[in-house]
């Protein structure tokens, strides 16, 4: 096979000849010399790089540069929801690649229609009109200057344990280490608790979490706050980033309630729990709530940078007079919804929302097995192929274990999985798992028995 990277010639990656039963991109290549390489000319955006560099991926597995195969329990960045190199997602990029490819922000296309009637048509009544971007942090920037535009108002209520992007009123909107280091952000961000049954302080009499009465005290907070401009509150249902929290039964009911009092729209970003992760096509559904603005990303262009916005016919109308604007280099680009169109197309023909929800059973099912197992886990949460495994010092004091869960992180990759703990101090402890929804019951039970190996082979996991 032709190498994939000349280490003597050239600093720029090849393309080996074609290769449909091989996986592995990159051949050939000095994994030292790469990872040099990356100190040395690729900038820190905040993160640790993996000590591997990754030359492959395919289905559930990515293949390192040293030929090591790994489970892939997290899609990628939460986003190949039907796994690695799809063939009808591979043949979609190829034919829009070479003949629609990227139009000029004020043409449209028929996949850009096409996705949009898909969309529209699978989504409640309320949910009608959409355009596509490329990045969640896009879509949730222009749902809150949308919001801001249809209200008239500039306030904007988040969870404190949100993650809606990078851009300056979705970081606003979110309330963790990533807002360090800037200065001032945008005025008029209201932090709401972020419901944890798991450690929040309000409980009942019976030591059951009371939600109901930190939802009331967190109002009460914002209304103290505000200046009277409350234009709208955005929720993740599940708050991955923050260890996989879901949102209790009723309680996006009761917030979309609390926002009509105070004349707000709901916002709901549906980056990670859209398009049958959670065993419902988009996780409003679970509780039959319709916000007046939804977000997709990550999971609608399986991988590839899509984002929608999607909003009912008075708002788009009060936006357009009000001159909401909002055209980016890649808005409605024709490729990226190809892909997305696909994606809905597959997830409905497959039938892969009742699929998630069955493996998603299995998968909760088992991860609560080794709960009983190790002391160790504290909290095991989710819904669907959405999975939360907390990891502690002491089940009683509930004491946050790092070390311990990178400790486990490490032996299930060397292992041969991988699993993200979500490790910044804003967040730390979980381990959050969401794989493709394709995965078959065969594959899933064996990733877990490789998390459970990791778990038993892994000191000061306090076997029960």
């Amino acid at each position: 096979m032709a190498p994939g990277i000349s280490t003597e010639e050239s600093t720029m990656a090849t393309m080996p000849p074609k290769n449909e039963d091989n996986p592995i991109l990159y051949s050939d290549v000095n994994q030292e010399e790469l990872q040099a390489k990356t100190s040395k000319y690729l900038l820190n955006y905040g993160t640790k790089f993996n000590k591997d560099v990754i030359c492959g991926s395919r289905g559930l597995y990515v293949y390192t540069a040293s030929g090591h195969k790994v489970v892939d329990f997290t899609s990628g960045q939460m986003s190949c929801l039907l796994g690695h190199g799809h063939p009808e997602i591979v043949q979609t990029i190829t034919d829009h690649a070479a003949s629609l490819d990227h139009l000029f922000s004020g043409m449209v296309s028929p996949p850009v229609i096409s996705l949009g009637e898909r969309l529209c048509n699978l989504l409640p009544t309320g949910l009608d009109k959409a355009f596509f971007l490329s990045t969640g942090g896009e879509s949730n920037e222009a749902a809150i200057k949308m919001a801001k535009i249809y209200t008239g108002k500039f306030e904007i209520v988040g969870l404190g344990g949100s993650w809606h992007g990078v851009t300056a009123q979705a970081l606003g909107a979110q309330y963790h280490f990533g807002r360090k280091g800037q200065g001032p952000l945008m005025p008029g961000m209201l932090m709401l608790p972020s419901p944890n049954a798991y450690r929040s302080i309000f409980r009942r009499a019976d030591g059951s979490y009371d939600w109901e009465a930190e939802m009331q005290y967190g109002w009460r907070m914002v209304d103290m706050q505000s200046c009277g401009s409350l234009a709208a509150c955005i929720v993740e249902c599940i708050q991955s980033s923050a260890g996989m929290h879901v949102l209790p039964p009723g309680y996006l009911a009761a917030l979309k309630r609390e926002c009509e009092k105070r004349g707000m729209l709901l916002i709901v970003d549906e980056a990670q729990t859209g398009v049958g992760r959670c065993g419902d096509l988009m996780a409003i559904n679970h509780e039959n709530v319709v916000p007046d603005i939804l977000t997709l990303s990550k999971t609608l262009g399986n991988g590839l940078p899509l984002s929608a916005v999607v909003t009912n016919p008075e708002i788009e109308r009060v936006c357009v007079e009000r001159d909401f604007c909002f055209y980016t280099t890649h808005v409605n680009d024709p490729l990226p919804a190809a892909v997305g169109d696909k994606v809905l197309e597959i997830v409905v023909r497959d039938e892969l929302v009742e699929h998630s929800r069955a493996m998603g059973k299995v998968l909760h099912d088992r991860l609560n097995a080794l709960k009983e197992k190790y002391g160790c886990i504290g909290d095991v949460r989710g819904r669907g192929l959405m999975a939360g495994v907390e990891i502690v010092g002491d089940r009683d004091t509930k004491s946050p274990a790092l070390a311990l869960g990178k400790a486990i992180g490490d032996r299930a990759y060397d292992l041969g999985l991988w699993a993200n703990l979500s490790s910044h101090p804003s967040f730390g402890g979980a381990f959050r798992i969401a794989p493709p929804i394709t995965i078959t019951k065969d594959e899933l039970l064996s990733g877990l028995e490789i998390l459970e190996e990791a778990f038993a082979t892994t000191p000061g996991t306090l076997p029960a």
